[in-house]
C-alpha cells in the first residue's frame, strides 16, 4: 500500500525567526482529505566534543519551554543553505570556545517527525583545542566537562533528558566501540 500523503494546499499560520507554522490540506492514501499542522524549521547540528582525556564538553542552559536548565551537547540551528559540518564547527566554537581537528558524521535524527520538519545532524569531534566562547547576544550558558562514561550513565539513569544529546552520545559510544 502506498502510504504517501499528497499536499493539496498550504497556509502559513505563523512565520517567526526560528520556525514557520503551516496548516496543510492533504489527500490521504484512502482518497479522503484531512489537514496537517507542520512546524517548518531549517534544521540543526549537535556535536559530541570529546577531549583526549575522555571528557565530553557539555553546556548547561535554561530551556524556556520546559522551565528548567538542561545539560546538553553543543548544538545550534542551521542557517538556510549552510552545510551541517560548518554549522557544527561554528556552534562548537560559539558555545564552548573549542575547535576540533577531527569530525565524524554520526547521522541525523528527526526529533519530532509527526509535526515538525526539523532534521538534526550529529557529529563526533576530537583533537580539541580550547579557546574563548563567542556566545550570541541573547545566549547564556555554562560549559561543563564530564567523563564520557559518566555522561552515558547519566543518560541511562534519565538525568540527561535532551533527545539529541542522548542519541548522539550513545551513537558516539558505538562508533568508538566503547
Amino acid at each position: 500500500m502506498d502510504l504517501t500523503e499528497k499536499t493539496l494546499s498550504s497556509e502559513t499560520v505563523y512565520d517567526g525567526k526560528v520556525v514557520r507554522l503551516t496548516k496543510d490540506g492533504v489527500l490521504l492514501p484512502d482518497g479522503s482529505e484531512s489537514f496537517r499542522e507542520v512546524i517548518r524549521h531549517p534544521g540543526g547540528v549537535c556535536v559530541v566534543a570529546l577531549t583526549d582525556g575522555g571528557d565530553v564538553i557539555l553546556v548547561k542552559q535554561f530551556r524556556y519551554p520546559h522551565g528548567k536548565v538542561l545539560l546538553e551537547i553543543p548544538a545550534g540551528k542551521l542557517e538556510y543553505g549552510e552545510e551541517p559540518l560548518e554549522c557544527g564547527r561554528r556552534e562548537l566554537l560559539e558555545e564552548t570556545g573549542y575547535t576540533a581537528g577531527k569530525f565524524w558524521y554520526l547521522g541525523n535524527m528527526l526529533p519530532t517527525p509527526a509535526y515538525c520538519g526539523e532534521v538534526i545532524h550529529m557529529y563526533l569531534a576530537q583533537d580539541l583545542t580550547a579557546g574563548e566562547q563567542k556566545l550570541d547576544e541573547s545566549e547564556f550558558l555554562d560549559v561543563e566537562r564530564l567523563p564520557f562514561g559518566e555522561v552515558t550513565d547519566m543518560i541511562l539513569r534519565g538525568e540527561i533528558s535532551d533527545g539529541k544529546t542522548q542519541l548522539a552520545v550513545l551513537k558516539a559510544k558505538a562508533f568508538l566501540g566503547l
